[in-house]
């Protein structure tokens, strides 16, 4: 079973760390170690592999259907509860993520507190065939809602940006997402300078670029992905930004192999877009890993560290931001393979 094959992964760690237990909170690994979604919820996992689950009454019928193979301590404060049935003197806590007042809960004299830092988000990495298939079905709902948003020519002067994200999100979840993955980038015109704008109350005009950046959540994992639009004639210079930005992301997607370096990839996508004399207007990063979050490890970046191995997944997403002309962003999501990366997101990349 997948959850117990996470948690023995988790428990070779805990005997590297020389860690009893550790107790993990946050509700994302909760689920990734345990299968169960409720909104308060802790597992403890012991370093020879064994683990109890905790949670209110509010779920106890859902976490006994959730959660079969483990035995359940029902109480509000979960991480106090699973501590107090166990004798341990080492307890690792997720150190990015555990609160000052849950740490200090766990510093009570009798156990010393052991920090984790990105185990389980490294653990993570690598996706096992269930989470690809669910990114794969995430992807497909994105997709579908997209292309029928454009199919039915709703995406036009006229309109605002909140309509469009709106009637983009009513088809997501008409489809089968449970919601958007986040909040659904729509920005025209002069907020398509602005990467992570929103979607206000703008009508669209022609000439208009139009950046919509979008996915869907679907048994609890994430889709993410991005394409750029014009509202009939965007002009000379708009068109060259949308051919830098097309190449860039081209040559992301070339470079996306097992073994390349993540910042090579970050490279492959700015190298170009400095070369056209726009680098200072690629203003974040080219890609980050997607699963249960929207944006997990691995990230390619300038400063990145680490290499590609088959079964990540990552985003290609380079764009060019120019105040008072508009940007551009292209966005695929792809898994990486021991030979071509699979990409999620068989959208056409025309202006």
């Amino acid at each position: 079973m997948r959850y117990q094959e996470r948690r023995e992964a988790l428990a070779e760690q805990l005997r590297t760390l020389e860690c009893d237990v550790a107790v993990i909170d946050r509700p994302e690994h909760v689920q990734w170690l345990t299968g169960f979604t409720g909104s308060n919820g802790a597992v403890l996992v012991s370093a020879d592999g064994e683990a109890l689950i905790s949670t209110d009454g509010r779920y106890t019928t859902q976490v006994a259907n959730e959660v079969p193979d483990l035995r359940c301590v029902i109480a509000r404060q979960c991480v106090q509860a699973l501590l107090g049935e166990v004798e341990v003197e080492t307890v690792g806590f997720e150190a990015e993520h555990t609160s000052y007042a849950a740490y200090t809960s766990l510093d009570n004299g009798d156990i010393a507190p052991v920090p984790m830092v990105k185990v389980i988000e490294n653990l993570r990495e690598e996706k096992d065939a269930e989470e690809l298939d669910a990114l794969r079905r995430a992807a497909q709902v994105a997709v579908d809602a997209f292309q029928s948003l454009i199919d039915d020519g709703c995406v036009s002067a006229g309109r605002t940006e909140r309509q469009i994200a709106a009637d983009l999100e009513y088809r997501m979840r008409i489809g089968g997402a449970e919601r958007p993955s986040f909040d659904t980038i729509v920005a025209s015109g002069p907020n398509s300078a602005r990467p992570h704008h929103g979607a206000g109350d703008r009508v669209l005009e022609d000439g208009d670029l139009v950046t919509i950046d979008f996915g869907a959540l679907v048994d609890g994992y994430c889709s993410d992905m991005t394409r750029t639009l014009g509202i009939g004639d965007v002009g000379e210079e708009r068109r060259k930004i949308y051919s830098v930005v097309l190449q860039a992301q081209l040559a992301g997607l070339e470079a996306a192999r097992p073994g390349i370096d993540l910042a090579v990839v970050d490279a492959a996508c700015r190298d170009i877009i400095v070369a056209a004399g726009y680098g200072e207007y690629f203003v974040h990063s080219t890609g980050h890993g997607i699963g249960i979050d929207v944006h997990e490890a691995p990230f390619a970046s300038t400063r990145s560290e680490g290499s590609l191995r088959a079964g990540m997944t990552l985003t290609i997403e380079p764009g060019i931001y120019v105040p008072g002309v508009g940007g551009v962003r292209i966005e695929d999501t792809v898994i990486i393979t021991d030979a071509e990366p699979e990409n999620l997101v068989p959208l056409t990349k025309t202006l």
